[in-house]
């Protein structure tokens, strides 16, 4: 996608975003839903993503929720896996292994609990992991800590939205976005 191309892409991000509530309440929060209604957002929403990789991966990991509809995207732009990362996993049976590690605090002062199928991800792959938009990185430190057990390599992660405050986090992610969540 040329420049041109990607400024536009970009752009109907931003037109198709919104906030809800007063900006004086704060319940004020990130309408997204607008993206996923549009055919040309999610027409773009790989090649844009797959774009800010700084090397090639061989996996694409998605967070849950709307992380696997983006890694999805990008999985497929790149013509490689996907491998969901899931809130809360439960085992399936005695023999099903996932990779688990307990977030820092995120945006909701939560402490969750993040997997991966441990049969999913191996040591040789170069891992990009991707989500619609980070706000304080706790899901994907706690991600990349998974990644790192695996002996796989963390290649960076790619968002739409950047609200990290935090510039250690930023370089610690590799972290590249098409937007920062002051131009919304």
């Amino acid at each position: 996608m040329d420049g041109a191309a990607r400024r536009r892409a970009v752009d109907r991000l931003r037109s198709a975003f919104a906030w809800l509530g007063d900006k004086t309440d704060k319940s004020q929060y990130a309408d997204v839903t607008g993206w996923w209604r549009s055919p040309e957002i999610l027409r773009d929403i790989g090649p844009l993503l797959a774009g800010l990789a700084p090397e090639p991966p061989t996996v694409v990991l998605g967070l849950e929720s709307r992380g696997f509809i983006v890694g999805g995207a990008v999985a497929l732009h790149l013509r490689v896996g996907f491998v969901e990362v899931r809130k809360n996993p439960e085992r399936g049976a005695a023999s099903d292994a996932w990779i688990l590690q307990t977030t820092p605090p995120d945006y909701r002062d939560r402490h969750l609990r993040l997997g991966i199928k441990r049969s999913l991800l191996k040591s040789g792959d170069r891992v990009l992991l991707v989500d619609d938009w980070i706000d304080t990185g706790s899901q994907a430190l706690a991600t990349q800590q998974i990644v790192q057990q695996t002996g796989a390599t963390w290649v960076g992660t790619a968002t739409i939205v950047d609200a990290l405050e935090s510039n250690n986090i930023r370089r610690q992610l590799n972290l590249r976005s098409l937007t920062h969540i002051r131009d919304l």
